[in-house]
């Protein structure tokens, strides 16, 4: 008897800002549509089970791993990857930041911690360091040893507060 195959279905969902439409076998992981199908490349694929951190994106505002993100669940949703976000006014301190504090060396999980950084900021302009490293938390990096990162998000939240006129 022959073994029935998934038949690819059509995911319609906004990508960086603009309406895009894939097909894609329903459990598809929403990194491998990202990077094979869509050539967005700057989300890495770490460890493949949602602990490192490194293919993080935005789903509907929040911060996923898109490794366990089955590319159905992206229907009618809003992903915002770290090529739609890089230039973003918020963003580019960070990014900044990153790069003068030696924040990334091999570049695997920066554009995850770029992401996360970025969700810690726009929801805490002013962190606790003990709030850095939670938010960080599922963000691996095996280069750096953290101490980079953590200097780099610090800056990142003084230069914003100051683009903001110093609000909090």
């Amino acid at each position: 008897m022959p073994v029935a195959r998934a038949a690819k279905i059509e995911v319609s969902f906004t990508l960086n800002g603009a309406p895009v439409t894939v097909r894609a076998l329903p459990m598809a992981r929403l990194l491998d549509v990202l990077r094979e199908d869509l050539r967005l490349t700057g989300t890495k694929e770490g460890c493949g089970e949602g602990e490192c951190g490194a293919c993080s994106v935005f789903l509907n505002g929040r911060l996923v791993t898109s490794c366990l993100v089955p590319i159905m669940q992206a229907e009618g949703a809003r992903v915002e990857t770290i090529e739609g976000v890089a230039d973003q006014p918020d963003v580019v301190p960070i990014r900044e930041a990153f790069v003068a504090c030696n924040g990334s060396q091999c570049g695997i999980c920066t554009p995850g911690m770029i992401l996360a950084t970025t969700a810690l900021l726009r929801a805490r302009p002013n962190p606790a360091e003990t709030e850095v490293r939670e938010a960080l938390a599922g963000n691996l990096c095996r280069c750096t040893g953290y101490v980079k990162i953590f200097e780099a998000v610090a800056r990142a939240a003084e230069a914003r507060r100051g683009a903001a006129g110093g609000v909090r």
